[in-house]
């Protein structure tokens, strides 16, 4: 009788991935610190957004951004093919829904990069996705951080400030707070949020079903 019961709870969930909503104020490090968490873990990516910027030197269609023209992009909104989308920096973003839909229903793990707002709006329609918030060590540090890179004036650099305290007031919104103090302390933080939930017993029955069968069903 328990076998037959051990049996059934091996049966494998649908392969869905996880959701995974990453925020932060610009220069906490938040690209680096997800490309770096791409290269060492497999099974998880990024979505992609469509964005009305122009495309900056080095940068590829599809790759970094799907660039599209306002009236393009505004047309998407009225067909509802957003998951979320947002207006930041005097442009807008989006995430495709049927993108992430479809990455997440072949389980794979899927990295939003947006900002508060399409947070929101992603929690409202998936409530079991989670949702990362990362912040610099001090202002002090966000601002060095800003001037370093060197492409902006200090009239953009305070407003970026301004923009990035806005942005960080709604940092208790989320389930996880890390802090990129040091680089590689954030990064495994990041990953031990990302092994957590793939240990979740739903996660563990999707991802192990040929080994969960073997180890409850190969007893003569």
């Amino acid at each position: 009788m328990s076998q037959s019961t051990s049996a059934s709870h091996a049966t494998a969930a649908p392969a869905v991935g996880t959701l995974y909503i990453i925020s932060a104020p610009s220069g906490a490090g938040k690209t680096s610190l997800v490309r770096a968490l791409l290269q060492r873990n497999a099974g998880i990516g990024v979505s992609v957004s469509h964005t009305t910027r122009a495309m900056r030197p080095g940068e590829q269609d599809g790759v970094n951004y799907h660039f599209v023209a306002q009236p393009e992009f505004e047309a998407m909104v009225e067909r509802g093919e957003f998951f979320e989308h947002a207006w930041v920096f005097d442009r807008h973003y989006g995430t495709s829904r049927v993108e992430v839909e479809k990455r997440l229903a072949v389980g794979e793990d899927v990295i939003l990069e947006i900002d508060w707002q399409g947070a929101r709006q992603v929690r409202e329609q998936a409530p079991d996705a989670e949702s990362i918030f990362i912040l610099p060590p001090s202002r002090e540090a966000l601002r060095e951080r800003l001037a370093g890179r060197g492409t902006d004036d200090e009239a953009v650099i305070e407003r970026r400030m301004r923009d990035a305290v806005s942005e960080m007031s709604h940092f208790d919104e989320y389930e996880h707070v890390v802090i990129n103090d040091t680089f590689e302390h954030a990064l495994t933080e990041l990953e031990c949020i990302v092994h957590a939930r793939r240990s979740r017993l739903d996660k563990m029955q999707a991802r192990h079903a040929t080994l969960l069968h073997e180890l409850l069903n190969g007893i003569d």
